[in-house]
């Protein structure tokens, strides 16, 4: 069972929707977590690759903030197996393919302009999750 940690959620969800806004503000783009990937993939070495550089390391870098804030990293546990994450990632790049996006850019920045497609892609990732989580815990005993 996850703890209930009402302050840290809303913190990191506090810092997630004004790193949104800030990027938006200052490079008018989506902060798509996979879109903002895919450039620093797939692009030269300029002003977008640097920003996109940037966006990502901070998002590395960040358990280290915590680090030298708290005195220590956060703790993550995974209870599935190797290949159960690989087909998960799998499964995810089709969805982020097929959908357009992730669910950081629908989800945060999408439905926060009231986009339709955003909003239908996020009730789409949410059914999903929940139809997941119901097989894996109920029908497959995991």
């Amino acid at each position: 069972m996850t703890e209930f940690t009402p302050l840290l959620s809303f913190g990191g969800g506090l810092l997630i929707g004004l790193a949104a806004v800030a990027l938006m503000a200052v490079h008018g783009r989506i902060a798509g977590i996979s879109g903002i990937l895919a450039g620093v993939l797939t692009s030269r070495f300029d002003q977008e690759w640097a920003w996109r550089a940037a966006f990502l390391a901070g998002m590395v870098a960040s358990p280290l903030v915590l680090l030298g804030v708290t005195g220590r990293l956060p703790e993550i546990t995974v209870p599935s197996s190797p290949l159960l994450l690989v087909i998960g990632g799998f499964l995810t790049g089709v969805g982020v393919t097929f959908g357009s996006g992730c669910t950081s850019g629908h989800g945060v920045c999408g439905m926060s302009r009231l986009s339709v497609r955003s909003i239908m892609a996020t009730m789409t990732f949410m059914a999903t999750a929940v139809l997941t989580v119901f097989l894996v815990r109920h029908v497959f005993g995991g």
